[in-house]
């Protein structure tokens, strides 16, 4: 298993263990103190174990060699994660700005909070956006797309806190108007973030091409190298958080076809080893 691999175990393994012991503590801590806002929120600590569950379960398939019905192998799983986390991120945003438009027609319902729950609602707040920052930092250390995915869905955590903690300082003094706004704002920024997730992993899926930068250096590696004269029709597709490239490559024609071969492979070495994420270069010999 590939460094990236066990960072993306290592960093899941923790949100788990977070998301299980801070939702049993919201949860019977909103029991006590009255507080249905600290309740929901524990249950939607819970609900985080889904996403956990499917980045475990896409990491260890996404980690498989190539076989006989997947010749590129299984990097593919990655982009069906994010696009799952995005799609539950767009359902938790739905869902928190449903609950808002609840409680303005039921504005007039009054609940008594104990103090303790803005305490557990801001201690959660402060956990959640550690667990954010701590997976967004793997995430982008390994270049994995769906870590950075599920990292945000941590912040959506943390952003459902605040609407909590604010609701539970509204009730405190009377103002409930102000969880109400808040939830709106949280859930629409939350369905913002998850339509983005999820049309970023859509268009990995219909094969999007790399950025123009790494299009760029690309056709400067392959240049670069002895014997390449030129290149054309250079084409890339994410595979995953990796790369495809086809490109024909442009020789001298009157050397021999070993010759011809030997450039293509430096070319394809040279691009790999400088840009650990391409996967593979299929080269097309073009004598000029």
């Amino acid at each position: 298993m590939t460094e990236k691999h066990v960072a993306a175990k290592k960093s899941t393994l923790v949100s788990v263990f977070v998301n299980l012991c801070l939702g049993t503590f919201q949860i019977i801590t909103g029991f006590f103190s009255g507080s249905q806002g600290l309740i929901a929120d524990g249950i939607h600590s819970f609900s985080d174990l889904v996403s956990d569950i499917v980045v475990l379960i896409a990491n260890k398939h996404s980690s498989k060699d190539p076989d006989e019905d997947h010749h590129y192998g299984h990097y593919r799983y990655e982009t069906a994660a994010t696009a799952f986390i995005g799609l539950s991120l767009i359902g938790v945003g739905i869902l928190m700005i449903w609950h808002a438009g609840y409680k303005i027609a039921y504005s007039n319902e009054i609940v008594e909070i104990k103090i303790m729950a803005l305490w557990v609602a801001l201690g959660a707040l402060v956990i959640k956006e550690l667990l954010f920052r701590y997976m967004l930092h793997v995430g982008e250390q390994v270049k994995s797309a769906m870590l950075i995915a599920n990292s945000w869905h941590a912040r959506s955590d943390a952003a459902s806190s605040f609407v909590v903690a604010i609701g539970i300082v509204g009730a405190l003094f009377g103002y409930g108007v102000f969880d109400i706004i808040a939830a709106l704002v949280v859930g629409l920024m939350i369905v913002k973030m998850g339509w983005d997730f999820s049309w970023d992993a859509l268009h990995d899926l219909m094969d999007r091409s790399v950025s123009l930068e790494e299009d760029k250096k690309i056709t400067n590696i392959i240049l670069e190298t002895k014997g390449v004269k030129g290149i054309h029709d250079l084409k890339t597709r994410k595979m995953g958080d990796m790369i495809l490239v086809d490109v024909h490559i442009e020789v001298e024609a009157n050397i021999s076809v070993k010759e011809g071969h030997d450039i293509a492979v430096a070319a394809r070495l040279a691009v790999m080893t400088s840009m650990p994420a391409v996967l593979n270069v299929m080269s097309h010999v073009d004598p000029v």
